[in-house]
C-alpha cells in the first residue's frame, strides 16, 4: 500500500505547491477538496491544510470537520489553515493592522519542537495574510514568531498539531522545506519511497491490468505530456498502443518530421497524419482569437476520429492528462473551476474508456520519468507549446505564407537560443507576428513590412511568469538574423511583460 500525504485545498493559489514541495521529498501526496477527507483510507500517514482567501470569520468560508482530523493524523495548517486550527478550538483571530505581506525573519524558535528542527531565529519566511492570531486555544503554545507576528508558528500541546502563518511551500521561505521535511518525513513518518522508477513500475503493472488485451489509441502534440504518456503505454502494451500525430500545418519549422523521426527512435507506433489543408481553409479570414481556438479544436477531433475509426477493435483513449489538470481547484465561490481533458469531446464521440497514465504527476515529474524511461532529452526538456501552435502567435488572420514567416523567425529566435545555452533557462519562448506594418530601410529603399515580438519567460509552473532577462548581445543577433534572413519582416521587439497582468501567449 502506498503511504500518502492529504493537502486539504481552502482556495489558496499556493496548495498546487505545497503538493510538489511533499513530491520532492519523495512522498505521494493527493490534493482534494477542503470536504473530501478520505477519513477511512488506511494509507494517509499526514493531512495538510491549506491558505485560503477567505477569513475565517466569512460566512462563505471553508470548514473541515477538525475533530475528526485531530488525534487522528498529524496535522499541519498553513496560513488560513493554521487560523482556522486557532479559531476552532477558542483561539482569537482579528484583522491585521496591515496586511501582512512578504518577507519576514523568525526573532523566537523553539528549535526543540520536532517541526522546527534545524531552524534558527533568523530563517526567512513568506507572509501573505490579512488576519492574524491574536491568541491561542488553551493548551496550545507558541513555538515560533517574528516582529510582527507574534503567532507565526504553535503547536497543540504536545499533540502531533500544528500550524504556521507563513508559507513554507514557497521559495522566498528558505527554511521551507526543512519544515516540510521535519513534518513529512520525522513526524509523519514517510519512508520517501515515491520515485520516478517506483512511478514507472507500478504504474506499468497496474495499466497491464486495467488494459489486458485490449487496444488503445492515443494522440500525440509533440510536447512531454503526451510523449512520455505514449512510452509509458508502449512498455505496458506494445503493440496493442497506436498515436496519431495530427500536424494542422502551424507547428514549428519541421517539427512534424523532427517528431515523427523521434517517435519512431522510440519505437512507437506512429501514424502521421497531413491535415494542414483542412485546417487553413477552415481558419481562412478568422481573426477572433477564441475562434480560432475552438476551429482549430473542432477540426482536430474530426480528423482524429476519422483516423481513429480505421482502426479496429479500439476501446481506450491514452491522453497525457497530468495531475495539475486533475486537481479540483475551488473558486472562491466553492464552485470547481474546471474538470480538464487534453482532448475535449473525444472519449464521448468515440464511445471510448479514457487512460490516463500520468494523472498523478506535476509537470517536473513527467520529466524525471522520461528520463527512467531513457527518452531523448531534446524531447523531455522541450518547451511549452500551444495546441493550436502558431495561429495563436499570428494576431489577425491565418494565411500559409504569415505561417511560413513565422516558422522562420521562431526557428532562428529558438535555435539561437540553443546556440547560446540559454534554452533550458527558460520556460517557454516564441515570436509573435503582429498585424502592424512599420517603415524601414533595406540598401537604399524604403520598406513597409511587418514586425515581429520575440516573447520569453522564467516560471516554475506557469501560474506566474516572469520575463526572461536575456542578453543584449543575444537579441541583437537575433534581431539582426530575423531581419536579414526572413524575408518580409524588418522590425524585432521583445516583449518585457509579467504574468500577471499580462499572460505568457498574446492571444
Amino acid at each position: 500500500m502506498m503511504e500518502k500525504i492529504i493537502i486539504l485545498d481552502f482556495g489558496s493559489q499556493t496548495t498546487q505547491l505545497i503538493g510538489r514541495r511533499v513530491r520532492e521529498l519523495n512522498t505521494y501526496c493527493e490534493i482534494l477538496p477542503y470536504n473530501k477527507m478520505p477519513y477511512d483510507d488506511p494509507s494517509v500517514i499526514g493531512v495538510i491544510l491549506s491558505g485560503s482567501p477567505f477569513s475565517v470569520y466569512d460566512e462563505k468560508a471553508f470548514r473541515t470537520e477538525l475533530d475528526r482530523l485531530r488525534g487522528h493524523y498529524p496535522l499541519l495548517g498553513i496560513c488560513y489553515g493554521a487560523q482556522f486550527m486557532a479559531y476552532t478550538y477558542g483561539g482569537t483571530v482579528e484583522p491585521a493592522n496591515s496586511r501582512e505581506y512578504g518577507r519576514a525573519h523568525l526573532s523566537k524558535v523553539n528549535e526543540a519542537d520536532p517541526l522546527l528542527r534545524d531552524i534558527t531565529p533568523g530563517a526567512q519566511v513568506w507572509m501573505s495574510h490579512g488576519d492574524t492570531i491574536t491568541s491561542l486555544p488553551d493548551g496550545f503554545s507558541i513555538i515560533a514568531s517574528t516582529d510582527q507576528v507574534p503567532v507565526a508558528a504553535f503547536r497543540a500541546g504536545d499533540e502531533k498539531m500544528w500550524g504556521v502563518q507563513f508559507h513554507p511551500e514557497v521559495y522566498h521561505s528558505e527554511c521551507g522545506m526543512q519544515l516540510l521535511r521535519n513534518f513529512v518525513v520525522d513526524i509523519c513518518g514517510s519512508r520517501q519511497s515515491w520515485s520516478a522508477a517506483s512511478f514507472i513500475e507500478s504504474t506499468v503493472a497496474e495499466l497491464k491490468a486495467q488494459l489486458g488485451n485490449d487496444k488503445v489509441v492515443l494522440g500525440l502534440s509533440g510536447g512531454v505530456d503526451s510523449s512520455v504518456a505514449a512510452v509509458l503505454l508502449n512498455k505496458a502494451i506494445g503493440k496493442n498502443l497506436t498515436c496519431i500525430f495530427v500536424d494542422h500545418g502551424m507547428l514549428r519549422k519541421n517539427e512534424f518530421a523532427d517528431v515523427m523521426r523521434d517517435y519512431e527512435g522510440l519505437g512507437l507506433n506512429v501514424i502521421g497524419v497531413d491535415a494542414s489543408p483542412k485546417f487553413f481553409a477552415d481558419l481562412a479570414g478568422v481573426t477572433d482569437p477564441e475562434q480560432k481556438r475552438k476551429i482549430i479544436g473542432r477540426d482536430f477531433i474530426e480528423v482524429f476520429d476519422e483516423e481513429a475509426r480505421k482502426l479496429t477493435d479500439v476501446k481506450w483513449l491514452g491522453q497525457g492528462t497530468i495531475y495539475p489538470d486533475c486537481i479540483e481547484s475551488l473558486s472562491i465561490t466553492g464552485t470547481t473551476i474546471k474538470s480538464h481533458h487534453n482532448v475535449g469531446g473525444l472519449p464521448e464521440k468515440m464511445h471510448l474508456k479514457l487512460c490516463e497514465p500520468l494523472r498523478l504527476l506535476f509537470k517536473d515529474e513527467v520529466r524525471a520519468v522520461g528520463r527512467e524511461l531513457g527518452m531523448p532529452e531534446r524531447l523531455i526538456t522541450r518547451h511549452p507549446f500551444p495546441g493550436p501552435g502558431l495561429a495563436v502567435r499570428i494576431l489577425g488572420d491565418i494565411t500559409p505564407e504569415k505561417v511560413a514567416v513565422l516558422q522562420e523567425a521562431d526557428h532562428i529566435f529558438i535555435q539561437g537560443l540553443r546556440d547560446w545555452g540559454l534554452y533550458d533557462q527558460v520556460w517557454q519562448a516564441g515570436v509573435i507576428l503582429l498585424p502592424v506594418q512599420s517603415v524601414g530601410v533595406m540598401g537604399d529603399e524604403r520598406t513597409y513590412e511587418r514586425a515581429v515580438a520575440l516573447r520569453a519567460v522564467t516560471s516554475t509552473d506557469a501560474m506566474t511568469a516572469d520575463w526572461a532577462r536575456l542578453p543584449y548581445d543575444f537579441l541583437a543577433e537575433v534581431s539582426n538574423k530575423i531581419i536579414n534572413k526572413v524575408r518580409g519582416v524588418n522590425r524585432v521587439t521583445y516583449d518585457i511583460s509579467s504574468k500577471p497582468p499580462a499572460t505568457i501567449e498574446w492571444e
